[in-house]
């Protein structure tokens, strides 16, 4: 039977290797991993046009768990951080346990990747869906980020107060938690949210966003992978900025199968990649976007 539930966050990474040794680091797993020679119909790695990886990282298999997508640009070393993602929750004693750091005035600990996005982990039982219990982004405004979240988009709402709301597509799943803030600076670090449909639903939620006057980044698309899927996607734009991918869950569950080979994949990746001493011979640095 498929459903509404919520996949993954995308963060832009400037250097894979320290950022998955980081991942690794916490108890993450790498569940796949693949390599592209030019950007993305859907803009999966951003506005770039050249070679990228995506590698899916997390602490169980996809079907189950909220997990994050690591995109890699080969000719950029470092994205301009935003003030939009305030931090991925993380709920798991073994985690608070093993993680670095001081704890922090709640008594939890907060971390950050060395591309400086952070991880707030908590000292409790890891949730049903796993250890990652949700994220926490900023909004200018709850009401309308609500109005959006739930009534464009469908999701749950959880609780809400003047300063914070809670969502989701279920209790079980990982939740989307939003906290005011005066401004919002999206930079070139951005991120992205997914969350898988039932196929047949893209379409009629791309109309509902478009006639409500909300923006569309994408209309719907089919994205095809060598030997895997194809998935339908359509990506939202929210009123802050924030994107939001719609995927068909059909499609996505056939493309989001475990690969054993993955972890192998990765580290043949990272030790195969001579993007810096290509650019060093050229006597030019990579980009910082």
């Amino acid at each position: 039977m498929t459903m509404r539930r919520a996949l993954h966050w995308v963060f832009k990474i400037g250097d894979r290797a320290a950022t998955v040794n980081f991942l690794r680091g916490i108890g993450m797993q790498v569940l796949r991993h693949e390599e592209f020679k030019e950007g993305c119909d859907a803009a999966c790695n951003g506005p770039y046009q050249g070679r990228w990886s995506k590698t899916m990282i997390g602490y169980g298999i996809e079907d189950s768990n909220f997990v994050l997508e690591l995109t890699y640009n080969y000719g950029i070393d470092k994205y301009e951080l935003g003030n939009d993602f305030l931090g991925l929750n993380i709920e798991s004693n073994e985690v608070f346990a093993s993680a670095g750091g001081d704890k922090s005035s709640d008594g939890g600990k907060i971390l950050a990747s060395p591309d400086g996005y952070k991880f707030h982990v908590e000292d409790r039982s890891a949730p049903p869906a796993g250890p990652v219990a949700g994220i926490t982004l900023a909004s200018t405004n709850i009401q309308r980020t609500v109005d959006f979240w739930n009534k464009i988009l469908g999701l749950t709402i959880f609780e809400q107060s003047e300063s914070m709301a809670k969502l989701g597509f279920g209790k079980s799943q990982a939740f989307i938690k939003f906290v005011h803030q005066s401004e919002i600076e999206h930079a070139k670090a951005y991120g992205r949210v997914a969350f898988s449909v039932p196929i047949s639903e893209l379409a009629d939620a791309e109309k509902l966003a478009r006639g409500s006057g909300h923006t569309i980044l994408t209309p719907f698309v089919t994205l095809k992978t060598d030997g895997k899927a194809d998935v339908s996607v359509v990506i939202f734009g929210d009123p802050d900025g924030y994107e939001i991918c719609f995927v068909g869950d059909e499609g996505f569950r056939d493309l989001s199968q475990f690969d054993p080979d993955g972890n192998k994949l990765l580290d043949q990746a990272i030790a195969e990649d001579k993007s810096n001493e290509w650019f060093a011979k050229k006597g030019i640095s990579k980009v910082s976007a």
